[in-house]
């Protein structure tokens, strides 16, 4: 494997990375611990801890478009580097909170921090990298994201193997100066132009994005094909203990395979996606790819041999993360591509949503498929990501000839 395939070129690009990569490190050791710190150290039951990431993340579902929109009108460096210190500042009042309405409160915070934070990076990854770029550098920017959750939860796991209230607060302390790095580096970055003068920019509807139907049905069909992340990280965990004879060491055998995978291929498969058209082929490939995961993972039950189980659980993984890459690549072309260039803030925000939703209704929804329908549930999951994928390709036609002239004007003929 190349070192070209896995850092990205110098520049904004490169910067954008270090980014990620140093908060996504402290990310890796929050996600390991945090559960254990919530009902350890604060002393929170699994259902208090539930309901508040519940009311966070619909929260900073809502709150990421007006976040975006407010990165277009002041520019996205100076958002981005906001929304990373209150990320770092949230994570750090956790350090501190001991009753459930503190707790509720940080966590809110965070969420939306975090979802205005992605939403801003979107923007200013737009504002400093040409369109014809702009996927590679955003699969860039996923596979350094994987490297350093894997680094973050080998430090989590020293956390955990401690098993003490100081190894978590460190765990969380990490997290948090990290989300301080990463503003510093946020804040190297040259200022974007601006794309259309503030005082040209049309007085009222401001929040265009929330009226823009053909790009709502495009945000909605990714948000489908994004249940792919609870059923990776929760669902599966379950699954495996409860209806396969594997042992239960497969669980992190599945997730390491994973996060390499993303870290050594995604850039060669987003090369595949040239523009609208390949994007949006990416993503009906995709659902037919999960629909195939999805009836792998569920053969993984049949039978009582302990062997048997982990190969084909091997194999799922290895077809799902391959969808998860396709799906990847086309997703970022689509959802860069019809937004308008002026609004790629609140665009953003709105598309990033999918993934704040995906993480509120997913575990639920996939648990209850899934493991009470076993099967059965599978091929109702597998069915869902294939109707998502095939219906993108309409969709995206439709959002593409509903853009103004001049936006299919500026926009690369690349397919």
């Amino acid at each position: 494997m190349r070192v070209s395939r896995i850092i990205p070129p110098p520049g904004p690009p490169r910067t954008l990375a270090l980014a990620q990569l140093t908060n996504s490190v402290g990310d890796g050791a929050y996600y390991v611990c945090s559960v254990l710190y919530f009902s350890r150290v604060i002393g929170l039951s699994p259902t208090q801890i539930g309901a508040a990431l519940t009311v966070g993340w619909a929260l900073g579902a809502v709150v990421g478009v007006p976040l975006g929109h407010l990165a277009d009108r002041r520019g996205p460096r100076g958002i981005a580097v906001l929304m990373s210190l209150a990320t770092g500042a949230a994570i750090a009042s956790l350090l501190f909170v001991r009753t459930y309405p503190a707790f509720l409160a940080a966590v809110c915070l965070y969420t939306c921090c975090q979802c205005g934070l992605a939403a801003a990076r979107q923007a200013l990854l737009a504002g400093l990298v040409e369109p014809a770029r702009r996927t590679g550098t955003r699969a860039y920017l996923q596979s350094t994201v994987n490297a350093g959750l894997v680094l973050g939860a080998a430090l989590g796991g020293i956390a955990l193997q401690l098993d003490s209230e100081g190894s978590y607060l460190t765990a969380l302390a990490i997290d948090a100066v990290t989300f301080v790095l990463a503003a510093w580096v946020l804040g190297r970055l040259p200022a974007p132009a601006r794309q259309l003068p503030e005082a040209d920019r049309p007085a009222g509807r401001t929040l265009t994005v929330l009226r823009d139907r053909p790009y709502a049905l495009v945000a909605l069909l990714n948000m489908v094909m994004l249940l792919y992340m609870p059923l990776l990280s929760v669902v599966l965990p379950l699954w495996i203990v409860q209806r396969t004879g594997a042992p239960g060491w497969t669980v992190s055998a599945l997730l390491v395979l994973n996060t390499l995978s993303v870290v050594l291929f995604q850039v060669r498969m987003a090369a595949r996606v040239t523009g609208l058209r390949s994007a949006a082929r990416a993503v009906r490939q995709a659902g037919l790819v999960l629909l195939v995961a999805c009836v792998c993972f569920a053969v993984s039950a049949v039978g009582t041999s302990v062997w048997l189980p982990v190969l084909v659980l091997l194999v799922a993984a290895c077809v799902q993360v391959f969808g998860e890459m396709l799906l990847g690549s086309g997703s970022w072309e689509i959802g860069f591509a019809l937004a308008p260039a002026d609004k790629q803030g609140q665009y953003q925000g709105f598309y990033g949503a999918g993934t704040a939703v995906a993480r509120l209704i997913g575990p639920l929804l996939l648990t209850t498929l899934i493991l009470s329908w076993g099967t059965g549930g599978w091929l109702v999951v597998g069915a869902l990501f294939l109707g998502a994928g095939v219906a993108m390709e309409p969709a995206v036609r439709w959002a593409e000839a509903q853009r103004p002239a001049e936006a299919r004007e500026s926009t690369p003929a690349r397919d």
